[in-house]
């Protein structure tokens, strides 16, 4: 049959460029993928995939292999400072069986995560990636649309029917479109995200843990089978990249269950981050789109940023889906746009910052007297049905754009 476009052009080969590539290769849409460094992102980031967006990895192919390689966490904590004693809790373990499927979280380091989809994508569907390719610039016109890249052998114009910003938070697609234009805020607290061997297990520690302080507030989570915890902890706003390493020491003895000496834990990696609420005027201007980071960006408190950003990957997914099929026509990717921007503004930028807000309170002995999400923890200790229920709300984030295909 005649199709109505022939090709996708992803900028950007981090998570969701390649979740997208993944997606619509396996549907039988021709992709390429432009990638400004010479190899994937080595930084061990984000590692843990909230049940919103396990769907997605089960629609490319790799939610198995991703819990065969890594893990699937089921318990988040809320811990006192002082004493590290547990406030309340949430158990997900009920997620493993929801109506025959299991959406537990999933974790694999993102490198790892990253390696895995790109091995798919170019050997299960011969999928083509050019590297050292720096997108600079984008244009479109009635029948198609082109990036402008700088290569190893020059400047070169690349044309397809759809180009798709997957280019992160400094996203070249985006500023094309925009400018400098990318509306919101950037907290004043800096954190640092540090990757530790460190034996939390022997201090009762599980997979995640929240510890409340409003100028020492950490999380610690397990991100690989073999012991490596991700322990990202705030610092005082206006301290240099040099001035967080000194303290560093200071800070994990301080702070983590046993007051650990540098001797105590092997470090394996350790960046400062800025933190931003911020989103994208559109995440479509004709036949250029954004998703993810390059569209919307939020604290990573929770998860939400890269649960946020594969959840986006599937609705988009589905819009360039529907109209290859002839299900839709391409009036569907502004809705993929007015809807995934209604899901940022009333739950990614909301739940994130409240997030954020729980673990950096001025005043965490009382917070369970005042805040009703911990309530309602408090009140499900027991009670796996009702954690299971409280699990499935955070699948507020998606949106079925199938519901707008043609009958």
């Amino acid at each position: 049959m005649e199709r109505p476009f022939k090709k996708v052009l992803i900028v950007g080969a981090g998570p969701s460029g390649l979740l997208l590539a993944l997606l619509l290769s396996k549907h039988g849409i021709p992709t390429e993928i432009f990638e400004a460094s010479h190899e994937l992102d080595k930084q061990p980031r984000a590692a843990i995939y909230g049940s919103a967006a396990v769907p997605e990895l089960k629609r490319g192919g790799i939610i198995d292999e991703i819990r065969r390689r890594g893990m699937s966490p089921t318990t988040v904590n809320w811990r006192r400072w002082e004493d590290h004693s547990v406030i309340t809790g949430m158990d997900g373990s009920s997620m493993a069986d929801v109506d025959g499927e299991d959406l537990r979280m999933a974790c694999l380091v993102l490198d790892k995560l990253d390696e895995l989809m790109l091995e798919e994508f170019l050997t299960k569907y011969n999928g083509k990636i050019h590297w050292k390719h720096r997108v600079t610039g984008t244009g479109q016109d009635e029948t198609q649309a082109w990036i402008d890249v700088e290569t190893p052998e020059g400047p070169k114009k690349f044309y397809g029917d759809y180009i798709v910003g997957c280019d992160g938070a400094t996203s070249q697609v985006r500023k094309s479109l925009f400018g400098d234009e990318f509306p919101g805020f950037t907290w004043e607290r800096q954190i640092v995200a540090t990757n530790v061997y460190y034996d939390f297990t022997k201090f009762g520690w599980k997979d995640s843990s929240f510890i409340l302080h409003p100028d020492h507030f950490y999380m610690a989570a397990r991100i690989t089978p073999d012991g490596l915890y991700r322990v990202t902890y705030g610092e005082s706003p206006g301290l240099t990249w040099d001035e967080m390493k000194a303290r560093q020491a200071w800070k994990y003895e301080m702070m983590l269950p046993g007051h650990p000496k540098p001797g105590d834990y092997k470090m394996v990696m350790m960046s400062p981050y800025k933190m931003h609420q911020r989103c994208a005027p559109s995440f479509r201007v004709g036949r250029i789109l954004l998703a993810a980071d390059a569209a919307h960006l939020c604290n990573p408190w929770g998860g939400m940023g890269i649960t946020g950003g594969f959840v986006d990957i599937g609705g988009l997914y589905d819009c360039l889906a529907g109209i290859w099929d002839g299900k839709a026509d391409e009036s569907i990717l502004d809705l993929y746009s007015e809807k995934r921007i209604d899901k940022w503004k009333n739950v990614i930028n909301p739940v994130s910052s409240d997030n954020f807000r729980r673990v950096s309170d001025s005043d965490p002995d009382t917070l369970l007297e005042r805040d009703p999400v911990l309530q309602a923890c408090k009140a499900a200790e027991n009670d796996p049905e009702t954690q299971k229920k409280m699990a499935l709300a955070a699948f507020s984030v998606r949106y079925d754009f199938t519901q707008h295909y043609k009958s």
